[in-house]
């Protein structure tokens, strides 16, 4: 079981992108899913989850300025990034509760760079 993160890059303040991230293995079904990001120096933090029946929970620092979706049948998580920020700099990770027929995997993806200049 993997996760596979896509979409980032360099933006000016105030512009959007787009992140995917895309499981794959041997999966049963898939529970909570989100994405966290981690600055320089700082902490992994939470930016976005959102549960199997879409309930979606956000850091109010990026409240109103970010969405996260899901695509069940293309096991693929989204996050939808507008008026970005020089704040919101940071390598994003991508993070899903994935079941096997036999096992359940707190599974994380390998990060993608966001930088958003000033």
């Amino acid at each position: 079981v993997q996760l596979q993160a896509s979409g980032g890059g360099l933006v000016q303040a105030g512009g959007s992108l787009r992140l995917s991230c895309a499981a794959s293995g041997s999966i049963f079904s898939i529970n909570g899913m989100g994405w966290y990001r981690q600055a320089p120096g700082a902490q992994r933090e939470l930016v976005a989850t959102i549960s199997v029946g879409d309930s979606t929970n956000y850091a109010d620092s990026v409240k109103g300025r970010f969405a996260i979706s899901r695509d069940n049948a293309k096991n693929t998580v989204y996050l939808q990034m507008n008026s970005l920020k020089p704040e919101d700099t940071a390598v994003y990770y991508c993070n899903a509760l994935i079941s096997s027929l036999s096992t359940i995997y707190d599974s994380w993806g390998q990060g993608t760079q966001i930088t958003v200049s000033s």
